[in-house]
């Protein structure tokens, strides 16, 4: 399996719960109807008064069968129509992305 991660960060005229809510009730039905998509997780940062923001605003873990799969699926309508939905709520040129490789330690 292989798991593809982004690192969100909103756009400076999008209010933080705004921006949650859209990644949660807009993005995440979108996201979930990509072909192949296998398993598909949000990490959103909460407020915790003992640590300081960490300048991102969410994660999304992307699981495939496969680079091709993936590959693929960023081509169909449901794809390309989740991709184009975040410049409307996120900050594209500081967010990133990566192909990672998951160990489970425990």
């Amino acid at each position: 399996m292989l798991k593809f991660v982004v690192v969100l960060y909103r756009r400076a005229d999008i209010p933080a719960d705004r921006f949650h809510a859209i990644l949660r009730d807009e993005h995440g039905p979108m996201a979930e109807r990509i072909p192949g998509l296998r398993r598909y997780i949000q990490d959103h940062v909460v407020k915790d008064p003992k640590r300081a923001h960490p300048g991102w605003d969410a994660v999304v873990e992307l699981y495939w069968d496969d680079g091709a799969s993936m590959e693929a699926a960023w081509l169909t309508a449901e794809g390309r129509a989740a991709t184009e939905h975040l410049a409307l709520f996120v900050d594209l040129e500081r967010s990133t992305w990566s192909v990672v490789s998951e160990e489970v330690r425990r």
